[in-house]
């Protein structure tokens, strides 16, 4: 990501950044607005969610995310943080068939392994580098802020 950042993600004593996405205006908007957003996390696969009650309805909801991706579920009132295989990654549902058509980076839905959600989700925006979460263990504190606080 070559854009000046828009958020500072904390994961435990990990620091990374992430920049807005396109598409999801009203999201954007509602995150904006309840920033700082934090909590402990839960972790499923190499996902983490907190609780975050945002007044956004579902927009270009998609299963199927790019790494990376900071993610708004309207239906459980959760804030996602995907950089991985999740439980979900390999299931196919005839349910979730109309949210499988596009990955959120313009490939198919033909590469195994990528980060899935359970249901649909809102993708709000994206973490530039995952690496640092590679070795998490279990849930983490998370929290998201704008960059540009102190």
């Amino acid at each position: 990501m070559d854009s000046q950042p828009d958020l500072r993600v904390m994961v435990d004593d990990r620091e990374l950044t992430a920049t807005w996405t396109d598409g999801a205006p009203e999201t954007r908007a509602a995150l904006e607005d309840a920033l700082p957003v934090s909590g402990d996390a839960t972790r499923w696969g190499d996902e983490l969610y907190i609780s975050a009650s945002l007044e956004a309805p579902l927009e270009d909801g998609r299963e199927v995310v790019p790494e990376g991706a900071i993610a708004y579920w309207p239906a459980g009132e959760k804030l996602c943080l995907f950089w991985g295989p999740t439980p979900a990654s390999d299931a196919r549902s005839e349910r979730s068939e109309a949210f499988d058509t596009r990955s959120g980076d313009g490939r198919g839905r033909e590469s195994a392994g990528e980060p899935r959600a359970a249901a649909p989700v809102t993708v709000v925006a994206r973490v530039g580098e995952t690496a640092p979460l590679a070795g998490l263990e279990g849930g983490a504190a998370l929290r998201l802020e704008r960059a540009d606080e102190p």
